[in-house]
């Protein structure tokens, strides 16, 4: 005689019911990291921006390469140079999360040409 498998309520799961969606939050040091989310899940993208001498270091609103695989459902900027974004994942696929870090100078200072990128790569199974 065959053994049965043991009901999905014996593991801890519902019958019929997949994982709950889980929140994924990336900040400034997740810059180039690789991330793996699920189909549900949403990735929080919180930025800092910084004062130094004079200047204030700003993010733009991160953006989703692809928005048929993570779409953005809340995104804003801060006057501290802050930056952050909800995106919510649609469809299995990979995209990419980006913003930018520019200056801001206060009046009689001179900022950099410099551009600094924030990017992330989210792959979504």
């Amino acid at each position: 005689m065959a053994a049965a498998a043991a009901p999905a309520a014996a593991h801890g799961q519902a019958p019929g019911r997949a994982r709950p969606a889980q929140r994924i939050a990336l900040t400034n040091s997740d810059n180039g990291r690789p991330v793996t989310a699920s189909t549900g899940d949403d990735v929080e993208v919180r930025l800092t921006g910084y004062r130094q001498n004079g200047l204030t270091w700003t993010w733009s609103v991160p953006t989703s390469s692809d928005s048929t695989v993570l779409r953005r459902t809340a995104g804003r900027t801060a006057p501290n140079g802050n930056a952050s974004a909800v995106f919510h994942t649609e469809h299995g696929g990979t995209a990419t999360i980006t913003a930018q870090r520019r200056c801001r100078p206060d009046a009689g200072r001179v900022c950099p040409m410099v551009i600094t990128p924030w990017k992330v790569t989210v792959e979504v199974k």
